[in-house]
């Protein structure tokens, strides 16, 4: 009976976040366990953390350790992307208070003075990083941020950002290194075109720009119910058509920065061998689609409706908005409830002035 017990608390499904954390809490002392003792904590552990949070949905990272000698500290993080913060969140404010247990959404802020971290022979701290700050005149509200590094060359400005941006994601913490700063560059710091600021003083720096940018543009919202709308052709380099229709309204908006990030609904089908256009059925499918969002992503609540474009087997659908979490719901649950009939991705990023929406404006 104990094997077949044992075998069922294996095999337990995991659907929700409550069955998740139902699973851990069984579970959890033998973690503490190998946490504090130091023992195989892969076999122990994060193989089966690992293969749990897979279950519950992709894109789950996470740290543990001991957090003081009687608290174990699990982290759970979306490694960076955007697209499942909202998640880890969510999953971490599901959790029970477990004794003996501190569950932590994403990777916190150590400061810039204690954070040091060293990829080869290279060192991230604030003994060898400094910044500047690029004031961009046609863009006023974008944090443009150049990093110097001593040992930055082209043979190595792959691993010199990378150090860099994971020096960022410990010092300021995982939520705020992705998503305060627009543009950041790296450079050796003999090239610096600008008075060199020790790199500490980044969070204050970033703090009054941000502080700035929600004084300017807090509560701000556009009705899109007058809006004027257009609807352009154009032909690909593969000389199939691509159909577009865009709030002209919007683009010429002189707020654009008030809705910082851009959410794409990707969306693949079987178009039309001739030209890659949808057909009739697949056309109302697709409406249908655009329907359920714009029913959960309302104007009046920060998520204004770009327009979409149709090509080459595919239609993106466009929003910008105040916030990021959102529209990764929104766009989680469209992917799940049409995965049988359509191939659906998202993307999420920040661009305060809308560039990726150039194209759709005279030249």
């Amino acid at each position: 009976m104990s094997f077949f017990n044992k075998f069922l608390r294996k095999e337990m499904p995991i659907k929700s976040n409550a069955d998740f954390w139902n699973w851990f809490v069984k579970n959890e002392k033998s973690f503490f366990k190998a946490i504090r003792e130091q023992g195989d904590v892969n076999v122990l552990f994060f193989n089966d953390l690992s293969e749990k949070l897979e279950r519950l949905k992709t894109g789950y990272w996470f740290l543990a350790g001991m957090f003081d000698t009687q608290t174990a500290e699990l982290i759970l993080t979306a490694d960076g992307d955007l697209r499942n913060i909202a998640f880890v969140e969510d999953l971490v404010n599901d959790a029970p208070k477990i004794k003996g247990w501190r569950i932590t959404a994403l990777k916190p802020e150590s400061g810039f003075v204690d954070s040091k971290i060293e990829i080869d022979h290279f060192e991230f701290s604030k003994d060898t990083l400094h910044f500047y700050s690029n004031d961009l005149a046609d863009y006023p509200d974008e944090i443009d941020i150049t990093i110097t590094h001593k040992d930055f060359t082209e043979e190595h400005r792959v691993d010199v950002t990378n150090g860099v941006y994971l020096f960022l994601d410990n010092a300021l913490g995982e939520l705020n290194a992705v998503s305060i700063i627009d543009n950041l560059n790296v450079i050796n710091t003999a090239d610096a075109q600008a008075d060199l600021v020790p790199i500490e003083k980044l969070k204050d720096f970033l703090i009054w720009r941000e502080k700035e940018f929600i004084e300017k543009y807090d509560g701000l919202r556009h009705s899109t119910e007058d809006d004027s709308y257009a609807a352009l052709e154009a032909t690909m380099a593969s000389d199939l058509p691509l159909l577009a229709v865009v709030n002209t309204d919007l683009l010429h908006w002189d707020s654009k920065a008030s809705h910082p990030w851009i959410a794409v609904l990707e969306i693949g089908y079987k178009g039309i061998a001739e030209n890659g256009m949808p057909d009739e059925s697949t056309y109302e499918l697709l409406g249908n689609i655009e329907d359920d969002v714009l029913r959960e992503l309302k104007d009046f609540d920060g998520y204004l409706n770009i327009g979409r474009q149709t090509a080459d087997s595919m239609r993106e659908v466009y929003f910008a908005c105040t916030d990021f979490r959102k529209p990764s719901k929104v766009f989680y649950n469209i992917q799940n409830k049409y995965a049988s009939k359509l191939a659906i991705t998202f993307d999420i990023y920040k661009d305060k002035y809308w560039q990726s929406f150039d194209r759709f404006l005279p030249r």
